[in-house]
């Protein structure tokens, strides 16, 4: 109660941080408190190894809303458990929240009989007022370096009792503590009189002043207060007019990438198109030198005239070579089978006359005189049906059938 009120008096006068007096005492005795009977923890052994309490805090801490138990486990100049306990001390001071943090610690009430030895502080009925003497201490505003030599884990925590022993209380006190007791006596039952509160310690000439001094005090710390706030609000807006610009980026961005969607898109549509029109060109090329080959084939193709007169001959030519009848009486002369061979030759020609057809058989018929068995050769390859079997291998898609049977007068065998 002490250490919390002078450093609530301190904090009038002067910015509370690492060097002044009050506090590091406020936070020795706070220390202490918290370490009062602190089980060890067990090893695999066996051993009871020393623990500090900010393995306890960080295990009973948890639910509180937006606490700094992780940032502190970062901190980078922060080794020991016992300068992080101490870290977390001035951070909370700095958030306002201590008193909310041991207030959540004390109701967890399993995981403190799980760290603590029975009689401990925490464990006994002191403890409930101890979150509220802490309440009083949201209205400082504290400033803390944290790498200073106040978090070193080295040393213990030592209170000074100096301060408490020779405790002078101020005018301000003074005043503030009558005024706590008439509120108390004020709302007490009917029969209490003012005798019971005691002596005055203030004469009538310095109430004035030390109202005035009161009014100034509290005027200075709703200053104070304002400008915590404003700076809150400042710091908020700037937050909220970078978040602005960030959606703003974000926005543009995905309009962007929209846009560039849709080119890519048109680009492949239009690929697509450009790769149809090729492929139709294709086809229609093809098409187009299929026809021309299957004209050219088509001309290329002897008449059925010529091939009939081509097959006479060529029956001749195989009977005569069957007989042997290759001598000097067929051919007497090199001259003679030239003249053969250009008959043959003549035959073939599309132009030659039905006349030419009729002086070849005739000169066939002068060597030899028709025979059923002659008759017989040259009909399987002048009839109807050697003809239709020679124009089968023609293809139907590509050469024109002929309309009229074709027949050669006096070959035909009956």
């Amino acid at each position: 109660r002490f250490s919390v009120k002078t450093l609530i008096d301190r904090s009038c006068f002067e910015t509370i941080d690492d060097t002044s007096p009050e506090f590091n005492n406020f936070a020795a005795i706070l220390e202490q408190i918290l370490s009062h009977r602190l089980k060890g923890q067990i090893t695999w052994f066996g051993y009871e190894s020393p623990r500090s309490f900010w393995d306890y805090i960080r295990v009973a801490c948890r639910k509180v809303s937006h606490n700094c138990i992780c940032s502190i486990e970062n901190m980078e100049h922060v080794g020991s458990s016992r300068a992080k306990g101490r870290a977390w001390i001035r951070v909370a001071l700095m958030e306002k929240h201590l008193s909310e943090y041991i207030s959540t610690a004390l109701r967890d009430f399993k995981t403190t009989r799980r760290f603590y030895e029975d009689g401990a502080i925490v464990l006994g009925e002191e403890a409930n007022m101890l979150a509220g003497m802490l309440l009083g201490l949201n209205a400082i505003d504290f400033s803390f370096c944290l790498k200073g030599e106040g978090l070193d884990g080295s040393y213990p925590a030592v209170i000074d009792y100096t301060p408490y022993l020779k405790f002078t209380q101020s005018s301000d006190s003074i005043s503030s503590d009558e005024e706590e007791l008439r509120t108390l006596g004020s709302s007490g039952s009917e029969g209490s009189t003012p005798e019971n509160i005691g002596p005055p310690f203030i004469t009538d000439e310095n109430s004035w002043y030390n109202k005035c001094k009161r009014v100034e005090q509290k005027y200075r710390l709703a200053l104070e207060q304002k400008g915590y706030l404003e700076e809150l609000v400042r710091l908020r807006e700037n937050q909220l007019s970078e978040s602005v610009s960030q959606n703003k980026l974000l926005l543009q961005r995905i309009e962007d990438m929209d846009l560039a969607h849709k080119m890519e898109k048109e680009q492949l549509e239009y690929i697509i198109v450009e790769l149809q029109d090729q492929l139709t060109v294709l086809k229609n090329n093809d098409l187009r030198s299929r026809q021309e080959l299957t004209t050219h084939l088509t001309n290329q193709w002897p008449s059925p005239g010529a091939l009939d007169v081509n097959a006479v001959a060529l029956d001749t030519l195989l009977y005569r070579k069957h007989n042997q009848q290759w001598d000097e009486k067929s051919f007497q002369s090199l001259d003679q089978l030239s003249a053969d061979v250009s008959l043959s030759q003549s035959s073939l020609d599309p132009g030659h006359s039905q006349d030419g057809k009729q002086d070849g058989i005739n000169l066939l018929n002068e060597g030899k005189e028709d025979t059923p068995s002659l008759l017989g050769l040259c009909g399987s390859l002048t009839s109807v049906a050697s003809y239709k079997s020679l124009t089968s291998l023609k293809s139907s898609e590509y050469l024109a059938s002929p309309t009229t049977e074709m027949t050669s007068p006096g070959l035909t065998p009956s």
